[in-house]
């Protein structure tokens, strides 16, 4: 089995590659390679390990190359955020449309010359979903409300579900989308999403610096751990089209929390000197943004493959200090632990 993760270098999918590499299969098959293609260069542990190959650049620049290769599957995560898209309209089109449109014409190809459909799973976002006149968003979204996004990168997400669904029926890929909610705690530096603070006013207050919260305490949102990310991600590539239900995109499981109760966790988890480093400063650009976004959402799809979220937030914390604890490169991310 030969596998492809665009967006490879990242936080989740350097995350997905470990956990594929730790497994060694995936339905049932040996991964004998994996191709990770990123603008960035992947992490020393998976560049060493021998079924790993690295192409760094944009998608775009690096699909002529990859289409001399054969994939059996494909991880699509490689895109521009939010905000990104926001900023500069051109970079959303290239990065989202225009390199997931080549990625598929490579394997439209492929299978045009003869290869068995590679399967295809397109991580798409909570973004897909947002408020319109004609058609209002309910407090939970689910798998069959319908998509009216009020983002640049939401727009493109959903074109991407679109596409991934007309090259299924035209039996080009085996493809499946996946809706991915927020993603917390995110390690690092904050990026360019309008999402990031949901991670920042976590690690931050943790390595002992400030935290500026951008939004009210009353505002809730659909957030998932990574770990149960990778495995929603796994478990939709490993299902059979009959339990996929169909070609249209379904969420992936998440809690449905507001600011306010992300913070009472970290005071639970971490003690009050740590949520104390939360301040708030409403950012109106950002605010504005996260306003049209759902408040919660609901997964019945992917409960019945048998994914679900975690049980609590105090769990997601605890599963970043975990994994902190862990990393031999990771100990400065827990020193605001100490009263």
């Amino acid at each position: 089995m030969r596998l492809l993760i665009t967006g490879g270098a990242g936080f989740v999918g350097s995350r997905l590659a470990r956990t594929l590499l730790s497994r060694g299969q995936i339905n049932g098959q040996t991964i004998s390679q994996l191709v990770l293609c990123d603008q960035f260069p992947a992490a020393p542990d998976l560049a060493a390990d021998p079924r790993v190959v690295v192409h760094t650049g944009t998608l775009l620049s690096q699909c002529a190359e990859l289409a001399h290769s054969h994939f059996d599957g494909v991880f699509h995560l490689a895109s521009a955020v939010s905000g990104e898209c926001e900023a500069d309209f051109d970079l959303g089109l290239r990065s989202n449309i225009d390199s997931t449109r080549v990625l598929l014409d490579m394997l439209r190809a492929q299978t045009a010359a003869g290869a068995a459909p590679a399967r295809f799973v397109f991580s798409s976002s909570v973004a897909v979903f947002g408020p319109d006149d004609a058609v209002p968003m309910p407090e939970l979204v689910s798998d069959t409300t319908l998509p009216t996004p009020q983002t640049s990168y939401g727009m493109h997400k959903h074109i991407c579900e679109h596409m991934v669904a007309d090259y299924t029926r035209k039996g080009y890929i085996d493809g499946r989308s996946a809706r991915l909610m927020t993603v917390a705690v995110r390690p690092g530096k904050p990026n360019g999403a309008a999402s990031s603070f949901f991670s920042g006013i976590i690690r931050e207050p943790l390595a002992g610096e400030k935290s500026v919260c951008p939004v009210s305490a009353d505002v809730s949102h659909p957030l998932t751990s990574p770990r149960a990310t990778v495995e929603g991600l796994i478990t939709v590539f490993e299902c059979s089209r009959q339990a996929y239900g169909g070609r249209t995109a379904l969420n992936l499981p998440a809690i449905n929390v507001t600011v306010g109760e992300m913070l009472q966790a970290l005071e639970n988890v971490a003690g009050r000197h740590v949520r104390e480093r939360v301040v708030f400063e409403r950012d109106e650009t950002i605010a504005g943004i996260v306003a049209r976004w759902p408040k919660g959402s609901v997964s019945p799809r992917a409960n019945a493959l048998g994914l679900f979220a975690e049980k609590s937030f105090e769990d997601i914390i605890r599963q970043y200090i975990a994994d902190c604890q862990a990393s031999p490169h990771a100990q400065e991310a827990l020193k605001g632990l100490a009263p």
